[in-house]
């Protein structure tokens, strides 16, 4: 910073050094004056040694503003502009005026986000709560008439779009999952089995079987947002499977207490490149590109939630060999580190 304060007074010390130039020539010059050069050389020193000792002082003075500024910017809070150092000059002024100005704007700005946000939920929330209202009349004309052949083609396209409304659900309540959490005791499989039930139409339809390895393994999650994370993997596993294609769903539990839920499936696999993005939003992959189906948020929703439950999520696959989606829990010790 002091060589940035020299270069911005430049012009000043210039000046002067040019001043003092022109008033030895004078007394050089002009026989008038007497002084040995000795004295003249001495006089100079102590002109130029006064010159540093002022530019020192004017140094921490004028630039303690900016000082404060940047620590300031080290140290970004909220209420930053309740922490601005107070000016002494009339620039320092200006600037205190324009960040002042400049805060407010942005938390207006901000405040008129958030509530355009807030009713952009609201009304997604209350689109989706109409739009359940017809689902929910077709599927008792399902019911009712599932003697008719064609009712398994209706209710497994029923499906598909009733669990697109629900996931638009879930991405309204999403930022105010915290809010929403219930941290309870919930058996893995129990919670797989119904979601496999929710499925069944769609299963059906590609004759796919859904088989459960392994004992009942218990955790502490919150059960709607579980029951989400898997959802989502599930209808992947169904989504890429063949027809005919099993679906294995394995729990284990390591020797520190940890739960893993294993999803596989027999479908195309992913290639590497893939593997590393599969959690990023919008992101489908080849085989998303290949049917045309793929919105790339299924697996993005699923990690956000997820890590958010203190739930790891784990993918392994290969092309050709089908892929396996791990949800790995956290230990029961460890259920005070979940992230709300």
């Amino acid at each position: 910073m002091l060589l940035r304060y020299i270069a911005d007074r430049i012009s000043w010390i210039v000046y002067y050094l040019l001043s003092l130039l022109f008033a030895d020539l004078l007394i050089w010059l002009d026989n008038g004056i007497a002084i040995r050069a000795e004295s003249l050389l001495y006089l100079n020193l102590l002109l130029l040694l006064s010159m540093i000792v002022f530019l020192g002082w004017r140094y921490r003075k004028e630039t303690a503003y900016a000082r404060s500024l940047e620590k300031l910017a080290d140290e970004m809070a909220e209420d930053w502009t309740d922490a601005l150092p107070p000016a002494r000059f009339h620039h320092e002024a200006a600037t205190h005026r324009l960040l002042l100005a400049a805060g407010q704007l942005h938390r207006q700005q901000l405040a008129d986000s958030r509530t355009a946000r807030r009713l952009e939920q609201e009304y997604v929330a209350a689109w989706v709560h109409e739009a359940k209202a017809p689902l929910t009349a077709m599927k008792l004309t399902i019911d009712a008439n599932r003697s008719l052949p064609v009712i398994r083609t209706v209710e497994s396209e029923w499906l598909r779009i009733h669990l697109l409304i629900d996931q638009q659900l879930y991405i309204s309540r999403l930022p105010t999952l915290e809010t929403d959490f219930v941290l309870e005791k919930a058996g893995i499989q129990q919670l797989v089995a119904l979601e496999v039930r929710e499925l069944t139409s769609w299963c059906m339809e590609k004759n796919i079987a859904v088989e459960f390895e392994g004992d009942e393994a218990y955790v502490a999650t919150d059960r709607k947002w579980c029951r989400f994370v898997i959802r989502q993997l599930l209808t992947n596993a169904v989504k890429y499977s063949p027809q005919g294609g099993i679906i294995l769903v394995t729990t284990t539990v390591s020797p520190n207490g940890h739960v893993r839920l294993t999803i596989k499936d027999e479908g195309p696999g992913m290639a590497d490149h893939d593997l590393p993005r599969i959690f990023d939003r919008g992101f489908t992959g080849d085989n998303g590109r290949l049917q045309n189906a793929a919105t790339g948020l299924g697996l993005y929703l699923a990690q956000t939630v997820a890590s958010k439950l203190g739930i790891h999520l784990a993918v392994r696959s290969a092309l050709h060999e089908g892929t396996e989606m791990d949800m790995v829990f956290a230990s029961p010790h460890a259920f005070g580190e979940i992230r709300t």
